[in-house]
């Protein structure tokens, strides 16, 4: 209790006489960074440097105090043990970061935007050997008699100090797209000849770039990315697809959508300027053209799933210059699964029940469309058969003369029983 009385009376000293406050720390563990955040009441001048024996960051801020407790890493932090403050030679702040091992760092100020004031943030995080080991395990994990996966990139949009938009209720967009994003990626890992990778898994901040990297890291066959936007009229509601526009937006509401959506690495401190050409220019290559032509049929297929679950906000599938889809190499699509700021739209995105209709919806998409464009060298590419009105399992047997156990083997079903619309895998040569 003592001790607890003087940290108090320490804090107050220190910010009676101080310039800058510190007003809150907040952490964000990334499998592959950390970020700690001060919260500041104006600009600092700072220094920071790395120490050994152990491992500690130590930041010197100039003139300014800390006038709360810091908040400690989570167990599950990769990079970051413990977060110690102390006031240093009259109204200068030091704090110290103990590291669990050798970490690269940055650190940068960002000015205030219309959620957060000034803020000092530390970026500590590794090279990408632990990231490559990953990759090289799904990829090794991927292949069956030679014939890989289908890797399927699933974005959930915004996180960590971007929380997106909020709903009426409080609910914020980077919560149920990762809840939405690990219903579907779930779904995806049952599904024979396709591998799930979950782009953002966890409350983070990541930047739009990051994101087509770390796709491109595990050679995706498609990227999708998952929001819940919100718009100045709450009667505005239903889901939306889009994908990229060379030429610009189909409709003002798609650009004002895109504008929107680009402004997130703004909020975490980057901006899109001085990238390369995969975030600044919009006209891509002829493999962008492929590309893009691959997202337009996906898109159609994903938009033709979701209209069976709920109502749609455009009958169509919608182009914007969407900076998270300006991939090159990989089909990409962006769904706006309901608009956060109606409150129906919200109560169902808050709803496990219809989270999971909706990811039903977008995998009866992808499977349509990788039935008819499964990638060389993939198991999909083996022959498929997309189940029609009137069809039972015994017929397609038949019809292929293969057994109807292996056909039912191959494919992991349990009973005989089929709909139409779903995807089987015919399996090779004749054993009926």
């Amino acid at each position: 209790m003592r001790f607890a009385w003087g940290l108090v009376l320490f804090l107050l000293s220190q910010s009676l006489w101080a310039d800058v406050q510190v007003n809150n720390v907040r952490i964000w563990a990334a499998p592959d960074s950390t970020r700690v955040v001060f919260d500041i009441t104006a600009p600092v001048k700072h220094q920071v440097s790395l120490l050994t024996d152990p491992y500690r960051l130590v930041v010197d801020i100039e003139n300014t105090a800390l006038n709360r407790q810091i908040t400690q890493p989570g167990a599950q932090d990769r990079y970051l043990q413990r977060v110690r403050g102390s006031g240093r030679e009259g109204n200068d702040l030091r704090v110290v970061l103990d590291l669990k091992k050798f970490s690269r760092t940055r650190s940068f100020l960002l000015e205030p935007n219309n959620q957060y004031g000034h803020r000092l943030v530390i970026d500590i995080f590794d090279t990408e050997a632990e990231e490559q080991a990953r990759v090289e395990a799904i990829e090794a994990e991927s292949f069956d008699k030679n014939k890989r996966d289908v890797v399927i990139a699933i974005d959930a949009g915004h996180g960590g100090d971007d929380p997106g938009a909020s709903g009426p209720k409080g609910t914020f967009e980077k919560n149920v797209t990762l809840q939405m994003a690990k219903v579907l990626a779930r779904l995806v890992e049952q599904e024979r000849g396709m591998r799930a990778v979950l782009i953002r898994e966890g409350d983070y901040f990541m930047q739009l770039r990051q994101r087509i990297e770390k796709a491109r890291r595990y050679k995706a066959d498609l990227f999708i990315s998952i929001h819940a936007d919100a718009f100045r009229d709450s009667r505005v509601y239903g889901s939306s697809v889009y994908v990229l526009s060379a030429a610009g937006s189909s409709s003002e509401h798609a650009k004002w959508l895109a504008e929107r959506e680009n402004a997130a690495d703004l909020i975490g401190g980057v901006t899109l300027e001085d990238k390369d050409d995969v975030l600044k220019s919009v006209l891509l290559d002829l493999s962008q053209t492929a590309s893009l032509e691959a997202s337009i049929d996906i898109a159609e297929k994903v938009l033709n799933g979701i209209k069976q679950v709920g109502k749609l906000h455009k009958p169509r599938v919608e182009a914007a210059g969407f900076a998270v889809l300006k991939s090159p190499d990989i089909p990409s699509v962006l769904i706006e699964t309901a608009y956060i700021s109606n409150p129906r739209d919200e109560s169902n995105l808050r709803s496990p029940v219809h989270q999971q209709k909706l990811a039903n919806a977008i995998l009866r998409g992808i499977k349509t469309y990788f039935s008819e464009h499964a990638p060389d060298g993939s198991l999909l590419a083996s022959r498929q058969h997309v189940i029609v009105p009137g069809e039972s399992l015994s017929t397609i047997a038949q019809q292929y003369r293969v057994s109807l156990k292996s056909l039912r083997d191959v494919n992991r079903l349990r009973s005989d029983i089929v709909q139409a619309g779903e995807v089987l895998t015919i399996p090779n040569g004749h054993d009926g």
